[in-house]
């Protein structure tokens, strides 16, 4: 898979309040599930698909967790 498409996805991750770096280390498969969609479909598409699996993905995998466990470590 291209990297542009995978640098998108994850900015499209982030603009949801979603850590990429989370959710893929948590959950691979959905990851990859989710990122060959994303690059067959528009990101209105991919929402309209996905919305209620978003909404329970940020509360698992949310930004401001990466952010909080990146400090801690430091």
């Amino acid at each position: 898979m291209e990297e542009n498409i995978k640098q998108e996805f994850e900015n499209f991750l982030r603009s949801k309040k979603i850590s990429p770096k989370l959710l893929k280390e948590a959950e691979k498969d959905l990851f990859e599930e989710w990122l060959i969609l994303f690059s067959a479909v528009s990101s209105k598409s991919f929402v309209m698909q996905k919305l209620f699996l978003i909404n329970n993905i940020r509360r698992k995998y949310h930004l401001d967790k990466e952010n909080n466990t990146t400090s801690n470590e430091a």
